[in-house]
Order: C-alpha cells, then structure tokens, then sequence
C-alpha cells in the first residue's frame, strides 16, 4: 500500500506540475555505491615523496527501480441524483466490489465524469453531473490517486466550478489531471515516485461539448485532446520529467466497439512520443486492448462507476498495466460488470497483477 502526501497542494497559474511523492512502506533502503579514487602518481621531480591513496564512498539516493502496476478505468459518476443507491447505500458501495484491486496495485487512475464543486449554475445540456465532494476521500481511500477532468462533464456547472473541482480534488488528496484555469495547468500532468520509477500522469478531453470549453492561456477548461501537435507537445514535456507516462483521454463516439482511424493516429503519435500506456473512454462500451511499439493502448474502457442501463453499457474492465524493473510492460483487462446501478464488481477470483481465476 502507498504512503503518498502531495509536494504541492494547489494549482495556481505558471506553477510547476502537482507532484506526489509515493513510496512503498515495506520497500527497501537504497543501494549503496562506492567508487575509489586512482593512486596518486610519484612526483617527478621528487622521486622519496611518499604516495598516497584517497578512497570515497558516494551513497546513492536513487532506488532501485521495482515492479509497478498501474490500473485505469473508464466513466466513474459520484452524482446521487443520477446514481440514487450511491446515496441510499453509501459511496462505499461504488468500490465494495471490486477486490481491492486498486488498494493492492501502485497507481489507479480514473476519468471523474461530474464537477464536484458547490460553485456554480447548471448549464443548458441534455446531461449535467455533479458529485458530491463527500464522495472524493471516499474514492481516495478506496485505492484512486489521479482522477481525469478532461471530459465532457466536469464542466456542466460552469467555468468558476471547474476550477473548484480541482481544487476539491486536491484538499481531498487526489490528483487532478486534463483541465485547469489555463491551458498550461490542464496540460500539466500529476507527478509521482513510487517504487524507484518517476511516474507523470496527464489528462486529455477530446469530447467538446462547446468550443470554449478547451483551455486557453486566458480560460479555463480542459486540456485539448484533438490536435495531435498539442498532445505530441505535453507527452513530450512530461516524458521530460518522467521515466514512465500515462495518458488518460476521453475521445471516441458513443456506443462504438471500435476505435476511428483518428483516434488511432492520435494514440499511435502519443506513443511515439514517449506515451507508454493510453486508458481511453467516451463511447460507453468497451473496446479491445491493443498494443502499439510494444505500449498498452486500452481504447475505450467504457462505463464504470455508472448506472446499469444495459448489459452492453454494463461490460466494463479494468487496465491493469505491469512495468517490470527492467522496463519491459505487459497489460491485460480484468472483466468487470456493473451488476447493479453504482456497483461494479470484478468477475473472477483476482490473485494478483493480470492473474485470477474464472469466478
């Protein structure tokens, strides 16, 4: 389990990306490297001149790299009003299914479809979710570290509450990621190091409600995640800072079970930029796992924490990636079903990273 706290606990215009430092409470002590320093040579002009050795020991502060996994997961919705057994049951109920997988793993990231603020007015759209803020320590302590607001909800109460919600996430430990009060900060990613890896987490939302819902230098909104120069431009800017970097993004269209072209040039730019794993969602329905130069792209991971409106909208899975210490990955999907509105519960006996057994 993480021992986490957050470097810096908010987000205000020109800083530097949220940062977290995590490390494993039973990891071990750092190695400790020695190097000694040549004889030093006779002098020529003085051949009785004693010789003398000098020896150092330098201790190194980089640990050595461990094994990591890192799980993503698609729509996670904490409104009561449109989930009511969140409230009749207690926001628990959204993670009591689940194994603890999030809590045995290293990093789990997910896309929060809802402002969670009380600033703020509804506006004018088919679907607007709020979540409750009490719902976000409860996610927290479920196992959820990154939570993405690069989507077509987190700004269903307006510009002042998306801002908030960042916020929210914050106070609340969790780090926030694709949206922001500019453009610079919804493009900034989140900052960990667990287990010897440097881990940068950014956001993308490539479902646009309206056009100023992108961030801009002067607004806020969410990170633009269309323009494959803008995206190519933050992968390779947080690859910069990172050994490890994980794209969350919303794109794709509703109740599709495959990925478009477009789409998959933009996952396959990412990647070549230095994205080593891609968590998609949007389309409400899951999409295969792929692997792209070796890299994880799980296309769209469909609903999670969400009502069960339909078998199809109710198959889902969790992205389980595994980093091995030499830096090889390996990902697979663990079947999960919403078996009940709010409720996801995993469908097999789960025995460990990408290992179980069928329920």
């Amino acid at each position: 389990m993480l021992v986490a706290a957050f470097v810096t606990a908010a987000c205000a215009p020109g800083e530097s990306a949220v940062q977290v430092q995590a490390t494993e409470a039973s990891s071990a002590a750092p190695a400790l490297a020695s190097t000694a320093a040549p004889a030093a040579s006779p002098s020529s002009t003085s051949s009785t001149a004693p010789t003398t050795t000098t020896s150092t020991t330098t201790t190194s502060t980089v640990p050595p790299k461990g094994r990591l996994v890192i799980n993503g997961v698609g729509d996670t919705n904490l409104d009561p009003n449109y989930i009511p057994a969140l409230r009749e049951r207690g926001y628990e109920h959204a993670f009591s299914g689940l194994q603890d997988v999030f809590l045995l793993d290293d990093l789990t990231v997910v896309n929060l479809e809802c402002a969670a603020s009380n600033t703020g007015a509804r506006l004018n759209k088919k679907f607007t979710f709020n979540c409750d803020l009490e719902s976000l320590p409860v996610m927290r302590d479920a196992g959820v570290e990154v939570a993405n607001l690069g989507n077509n909800h987190a700004g269903d109460w307006g510009e002042e509450a998306l801002v908030e919600t960042r916020e929210n996430l914050i106070a609340a430990g969790l780090a926030p990621v694709g949206a922001g009060a500019n453009a610079t900060i919804a493009h900034q990613p989140a900052l960990f190091e667990i287990n010897g890896w440097k881990i940068a987490v950014i956001g993308f939302g490539g479902v646009v409600p309206w056009l100023d819902w992108i961030a801009t230098e002067e607004s806020p909104g969410m990170a633009d995640g269309d323009t494959i120069d803008t995206m190519v431009a933050a992968v390779e800017a947080a690859a910069e800072l990172a050994d490890i970097v994980v794209v969350t993004i919303h794109w794709g269209v509703e109740l599709d079970l495959q990925p478009r072209p477009e789409d998959v040039a933009r996952a396959h730019a990412m990647v070549d930029a230095g994205a080593d794993m891609i968590f998609g969602h949007h389309p409400h329905r899951l999409q295969p796992l792929e692997f792209y130069e070796g890299k994880p792209i799980a296309w769209s991971l469909g609903n999670f924490v969400w009502p069960r409106l339909s078998r199809a909208g109710s198959t889902t899975a969790i992205a389980q990636v595994i980093v091995e210490p030499d830096g090889s990955i390996d990902a697979c999907l663990i079947p999960v079903m919403i078996e009940s509105s709010g409720h996801p519960v995993v469908q097999v006996d789960y025995r460990g990273p990408c290992d179980w057994d069928n329920a």
